[in-house]
């Protein structure tokens, strides 16, 4: 249960109409709240004491053309914030990839823009409708128009800090760095400090079991999954993890023994979606980072600096892995497995991070050897021996592509020297393990 509130706390937040429909109603109320202190007296205009007003002081015709100029100009001014945004985001999908819209839908501060235009639009129409001239019996909400005042000031500030934040946000560089620090995150919340529990040497093949629904994976309640296996004294299997795609019908898990609530259980403990979430994926954020990187490499954009860029952001997060454990998919309840899912192992993520980079680097030699040198980098820090070995296979990879794109005698050679630089670390880390 607690990973479906999770999942659907992610899923507000990529609804781009949340905070601006909060901020507008937070408006409303403040508009009425204003009104109704000038109605019972208890703050506003005091015609008593004229030198002691700071407010609007003004008649009611004067009060309707100010809230109308308000009104009319910041629904024209979120407008354009609005077509601002969209041409950003055409910007960086086709730049960056159709994927990183996600973190421009989700960036708040682009949603409280949008937020104080129409909020100030939806406060002095509010107002507006509450002044009446001679004829009406006059009344004017000078605290409230006040206000309007104050919250037009407001708009022409943010308008300013907004064309700056669309202009520094749409920075490759800015991009990849905001991704990079999702991608640490989840690497802190998806690593252990110790050694997990081992799973057992053959999982069970036992009772298959289909959810009723189907699409992306994007949370699993494995502590749920582990209660209910264990009051049943059964093990549970699951084939899927997060960001997998499971269709209809599909049998997501195998049982030691045949359970007759068990779709129920599996299906209540997985959350399906229309596309992947970063809840639980520790490689959606490589995903998209390689993806900034593969675009950059391809025939039409040509920009190898911003995939030399993304490679060391991905050394930086594997640094970050080194003192950590990855978890090993088993769920233990009284000293017993009773749940193993698969999980992304060392080896998996170090594919996810090189293959489609280095495939798509063929003859670009600066992007090779800056693989090469986040590999050394990442040998230096790294402590267990099957990572180093990864860690080889992929510089070994690096270096037999270069043998077979790279024509130029001198850039191989550079080449075949950083992979010796990088023999030599590990080796020297290999030692220092042993």
């Amino acid at each position: 249960m607690r990973a479906r509130v999770r999942a659907w706390i992610e899923f507000l937040g990529d609804q781009f109409w949340l905070r601006p429909a909060l901020v507008v109603l937070a408006c409303i109320g403040l508009a009425q709240v204003a009104v109704w202190l000038e109605t019972a007296q208890i703050a506003g205009h005091d015609p008593s004491s004229p030198n002691a007003d700071w407010g609007w002081t003004g008649g009611a015709e004067g009060a309707r053309a100010l809230l109308s100029a308000v009104a009319s100009s910041t629904i024209g001014v979120a407008g354009t914030t609005f077509s601002i945004t969209i041409a950003a985001l055409t910007l960086a999908s086709n730049q960056m990839g159709p994927r990183l819209l996600r973190n421009f839908v989700r960036d708040a501060r682009n949603q409280l823009v949008l937020g104080v235009f129409l909020g100030t639009f939806a406060y002095a129409l509010m107002v507006l409708r509450t002044v009446r001239t001679v004829e009406e019996e006059t009344f004017v909400p000078h605290l409230a128009i006040s206000g309007a005042v104050l919250l037009a000031l407001v708009c022409i500030g943010t308008l300013v800090w907004f064309v700056h934040h669309v202009a520094t946000s749409i920075n490759v560089e800015t991009v990849v760095d905001a991704v990079h620090r999702d991608l640490c995150a989840a690497v802190e919340a998806r690593t252990r400090d110790g050694a997990d529990v081992q799973p057992p040497t053959e999982a069970p093949r036992g009772a298959p079991v289909a959810p009723a629904d189907g699409g992306y994976l994007q949370a699993v309640d494995t502590d749920g999954l582990a209660d209910w296996a264990h009051e049943r004294r059964v093990v549970l299997a699951l084939r899927v993890r997060p960001g997998d795609f499971v269709p209809r019908g599909f049998p997501v898990a195998f049982l030691s023994a045949g359970v007759e609530d068990a779709a129920e259980a599996v299906g209540r403990a997985l959350t399906f979606g229309c596309r992947p979430a970063a809840l639980q994926d520790l490689e959606y954020s490589v995903r998209q980072l390689v993806e900034i990187a593969v675009r950059a490499l391809s025939p039409g954009i040509n920009d190898p600096m911003t995939a030399g860029s993304v490679l060391d952001h991905l050394g930086d997060a594997l640094c970050r892995i080194a003192p950590r454990h990855l978890p090993t998919g088993a769920v233990a309840r009284e000293g017993h497995v009773v749940l193993v899912h698969p999980v992304t192992d060392y080896d998996g993520l170090c594919d996810a991070m090189f293959h489609m980079i280095r495939q798509n680097a063929a003859g670009s030699v600066h992007v090779l050897a800056r693989m090469l040198d986040v590999l050394t980098r990442a040998a230096e820090v790294e402590r267990l021996t099957s990572r180093l070995s990864e860690l080889g296979r992929h510089a070994d990879l690096v270096l037999a592509a270069a043998r077979r794109d790279v024509a130029d005698p001198r850039d191989l050679a550079d080449l075949e020297e950083r992979h010796t630089r990088f023999v030599r670390v590990r080796a020297g880390a290999a030692q220092a393990v042993g």
